[in-house]
């Protein structure tokens, strides 16, 4: 069964950091690439980054280049989202996605970027 479990979001002043994780279990992880979306209320899913299986290479949207970054650590089944300098804009659902030879979504986990 494949299962996909985010953690590490919470309430964060701008300008603060936080790394997001999600647990990969049920499929060949090191074979997949992954992605993280996010979800404002009421709109659709967004791409905010990519990372391939090996995690030789990687993609983030314009929106966050130079201070979101994604890596995977497939020893661990688990691929990250270090997030910094976070401003009010970034205060959504991130949610994690398998895709490639398996296409899954975790439920996600709650980023609130507030003073």
């Amino acid at each position: 069964q494949v299962q996909l479990v985010e953690s590490g979001g919470g309430l964060v002043q701008p300008g603060g950091s936080l790394r997001l994780s999600c647990v990969a279990s049920g499929f060949e992880f090191d074979r997949n690439g992954m992605r993280w979306y996010r979800q404002y209320p009421g709109k659709e899913r967004e791409l905010v980054a990519s990372i391939i299986s090996s995690g030789t290479s990687t993609y983030v949207v314009d929106a966050v280049k130079g201070r979101f970054a994604i890596s995977r650590d497939n020893g661990r089944n688990t691929v990250y989202l270090q997030m910094n300098n976070l401003e009010p804009e970034d205060t959504a659902v991130y949610i994690c996605n398998a895709w490639g030879r398996v296409n899954s979504w975790g439920r996600g986990t709650q980023v609130t970027v507030s003073s």
